[in-house]
């Protein structure tokens, strides 16, 4: 599947120039501020890499995007047709329609751990989409084929390798038809020699013309992948840039820094 096999309509020209802006986000845990009015454009087809060291806020950006984490202050705005302004209080229903735009592929993959593979990648579609579960297990099928994955349909969670979970987690996502793909540093929590298989299929998504932000780690992955590197340091964005800029010559000394002290990983 595709992008533009998604169930929502195709970006009109005048939406072109983005499919997800967020202004302004701001975002306080007690009265620490984890997020001091972050701005960030993604365009159609484009892959965004968070880069930044722990606690910088990454993964509260990425969360806002969707309404996992409701920010004290900005908007966020995807194809032109959903605009959720969190200045107030916002309606559920304006949270849901945001959701129903992205999906996200979590850090620990949050499979439902009493269902099947095959059942945790048709919820989303049956359960919240009403798609028919003919239609489902059809599209679940053909996805698991594609990662590899097809002869663990019947496979629990605690039957699969961390790779195998992240590579359903990854199917999850895809089966929703989403139209912005948001990945929480997916291979943090894998062992190294199975890193692999989930960076190959992420840039497989990438090549194939996803849009997609991703918060990680792997810097050399980010500069594969990623069209735009945004740093991120104490809840700000320190730099932003192409990978060769970012990655290969900063501008700011903070980044600086954080790129000599991950420069093994280049």
């Amino acid at each position: 599947m595709s992008p533009t096999d998604s169930h929502q309509d195709p970006l009109s020209p005048a939406d072109a120039a983005h499919l997800l802006r967020a202004r302004g986000l701001r975002k306080a845990f007690g009265g620490h501020e984890v997020l001091k009015s972050i701005d960030l454009t993604v365009g159609p087809g484009q892959v965004v890499a968070l880069i930044g060291p722990s606690g910088s806020g990454k993964t509260t950006v990425l969360r806002s995007l969707n309404g996992l984490e409701i920010p004290d202050a900005g908007s966020v705005e995807v194809a032109g047709e959903v605009t959720v302004d969190f200045s107030g209080q916002v309606p559920k229903r304006e949270i849901a329609r945001l959701r129903d735009r992205s999906a996200m592929v979590f850090q620990h993959y949050n499979l439902f751990p009493h269902m099947t593979v095959l059942q945790n990648v048709i919820e989303g579609p049956v359960q919240v989409q009403k798609e028919s579960r003919a239609e489902a297990t059809a599209e679940a099928e053909r996805l698991l084929a594609r990662v590899g994955l097809a002869d663990k349909r019947d496979s629990y969670p605690f039957q699969l390798s961390g790779g195998q979970q992240q590579r359903v987690g990854i199917v999850r996502a895809l089966a929703l038809r989403p139209q912005l793909l948001l990945f929480d540093e997916p291979t943090s929590a894998l062992d190294p020699e199975l890193v692999g298989d989930v960076l190959h299929v992420i840039k497989e998504l990438a090549d194939e013309g996803w849009t997609m932000v991703i918060v990680t780690h792997e810097l050399a992955f980010a500069r594969d992948v990623a069209d735009e590197v945004v740093f991120m340091d104490d809840g700000v964005v320190v730099e932003r840039g192409t990978p060769d800029v970012v990655l290969g010559n900063p501008g700011q000394e903070r980044t600086r820094q954080f790129i000599r002290r991950l420069r093994p990983s280049l």
